[in-house]
């Protein structure tokens, strides 16, 4: 049985905002409801059952156009991220956000790229393929 395949395009984002649209026009495809805007939301999509693949189903991944994904969800954008947890606070761990804000502008620290890249690897049903 063929795995499915989901194909995301760096190219119809350059944001965190747009990387969640993306996710949820591609992952919750003829769904009555979208995943939130968070890295949480998006763990929760990848196990399966909420969008377009089954609980525990393979799937393949493809992200084209990484380059592009990687600088657009790099640190700058990664640091507006923390830059608006630590402003709104509650529920947000402000300490957390700022001792990984202190490291992003250090030049240390996994950008957002890093972390959902981290994320989509943490689930073994998926098969993720980056390509420049």
């Amino acid at each position: 049985m063929k795995k499915k395949q989901i194909k995301i395009n760096g190219n119809n984002f350059s944001d965190l905002t747009g990387f969640y649209q993306e996710i949820n026009r591609l992952f919750m495809h003829g769904m009555d409801w979208e995943m939130g805007h968070s890295l949480d939301a998006l763990n929760d999509i990848l196990y399966g059952g909420f969008g377009v693949y089954d609980p525990g189903e393979t799937v393949t991944v493809i992200w084209q156009n990484t380059s592009k994904s990687r600088a657009d969800l790099g640190r700058e954008e990664t640091r507006k991220n923390y830059e608006m947890k630590i402003k709104k606070g509650y529920p947000y761990n402000v300490k957390l956000f700022e001792e990984k804000l202190l490291e992003i502008e250090n030049g240390n620290g996994q950008t957002l790229f890093d972390i959902i890249t981290e994320i989509f690897r943490d689930h073994k049903n998926i098969d993720l393929s980056l390509e420049v």
